[in-house]
């Protein structure tokens, strides 16, 4: 059990993802009957958070839950109307609730993998996490009402491929990054880059405790950007095309330079985070709340001691 102050911590810095309760309150429930099509056999559920959904003539594979048994159950429905065969497979980018805590809803014959290293991090912190968000509103709460978790059918150390018929979704595990187990999933031949929270539009890297790694972020970004995704379905936020990782991999090098240079100056890590805070709300204007660099600052320090 971890101790009441990082719990807090975590929970400071989770609350970035959520501006205010009734912003919250608004958009933890997935939309019913809404799919949007990302490529010939890619879907995508836009909402908290965006879930793939990747349809082959034998299988089908579902990209992440949604937060709690109720938005699984709509995440089912709309798979179940997409899918042109019985076969199932769930997988989830990492162990955030709302990314993982609705497969319980899935049907019984549904084969759930995850890599190893983000089932360690979920047999560890998942209820911790699941407190947490019980704490943001009544409604997430509600959606997070009598969750109960299933062992995973196949966990994997570094790639597993899904032959779904006519299509190859690509499971991979390139280090931790978000966190200790982020997935990352590529679907051949349509070019779908599905990056969990490593590739997002103009969203600051979320770094919500020290199991978050600028540099391992950094080493995964550059192993993505040999891909050339035609496609990127992010967790959050707009859909959009392979340029999102060199804007996300410039913008995090950026703090990390500026960060580096603060520290040489002599500046503490609280005084670079404020320092560099300030600086990137006028360099970036156009790039969401600006809370989380604060964390990314401290892990800039924390890993360059």
């Amino acid at each position: 059990m971890l101790m009441p102050l990082r719990k807090k911590a975590s929970l400071a810095a989770l609350t970035i993802f959520l501006p205010g309760l009734s912003w919250a309150q608004q958009t933890m429930l997935l939309p019913e009957n809404s799919v949007t099509r990302v490529s010939d056999h890619v879907y995508a559920i836009v909402g908290f958070p965006n879930i793939g959904i990747v349809v082959g003539d034998r299988a089908t594979l579902v990209v992440d839950t949604g937060l709690g048994p109720r938005n699984g159950a709509i995440v089912v429905k709309q798979a179940e109307k997409l899918a042109k065969a019985q076969v199932l497979y769930l997988t989830t980018t990492h162990f955030h609730p709302e990314h993982a805590m609705g497969e319980q809803a899935f049907p019984a014959r549904t084969v759930i993998i995850r890599p190893t290293a983000q089932q360690e991090e979920m047999n560890q912190h998942a209820t911790e996490f699941m407190d947490l968000f019980r704490g943001f509103s009544a409604q997430s709460k509600e959606l997070l009402q009598d969750v109960k978790m299933r062992p995973p059918d196949i966990v994997f150390d570094k790639e597993i491929k899904l032959d779904l018929g006519g299509i190859t979704a690509r499971l991979r595990w390139l280090g931790p990054a978000h966190t200790k187990g982020d997935e990352i999933i590529f679907v051949e031949p349509d070019s779908v880059l599905i990056p969990g929270d490593i590739v997002q539009d103009k969203i600051v890297p979320n770094m919500p405790n020290a199991d978050a790694s600028v540099k391992g972020w950094l080493a995964i970004l550059d192993q993505l950007e040999p891909l050339h995704p035609r496609y990127v379905l992010p967790d959050h936020g707009a859909l959009g095309d392979g340029s999102l990782i060199a804007k996300e991999r410039a913008f995090l090098l950026d703090i990390q330079n500026r960060s580096l240079e603060l520290k040489r100056q002599g500046k503490s890590a609280d005084e670079a985070a404020t320092t560099v805070t300030a600086e990137f709300k006028t360099k970036y204007p156009d790039w969401q709340t600006m809370g989380p660099v604060t964390n990314v600052v401290k892990r800039v320090y924390a890993e360059n001691p």
